[in-house]
């Protein structure tokens, strides 16, 4: 069964991820090391894509990326 995508039309994702991830003091491959050890499969590349809102968020990514970011659902959806 292939993994659902979230899309950021009318949501802001990848703005919310950046301004989290920056807060905390991450940078795009601190983040993407953090993901991989949690087992989820990403590339710097893709983050970027998603940042930007080019590209759309599976649901495990945005899942690894709550976690690793110690935030919210909340905080990346609003």
């Amino acid at each position: 069964m292939k993994e659902q995508k979230i899309k950021q039309d009318d949501i802001k994702i990848g703005e919310n991820i950046r301004n989290v991830r920056t807060q905390k003091g991450y940078g795009q491959t601190e983040l993407v090391r953090m993901l991989q050890l949690q087992g989820i499969t990403i590339t710097r590349e893709t983050l970027v894509k998603i940042e930007r809102g080019i590209q759309h968020i599976s649901a495990s990514q945005l899942r690894g990326i709550k976690n690793a970011l110690e935030t919210s659902y909340d905080e990346l959806l609003k």
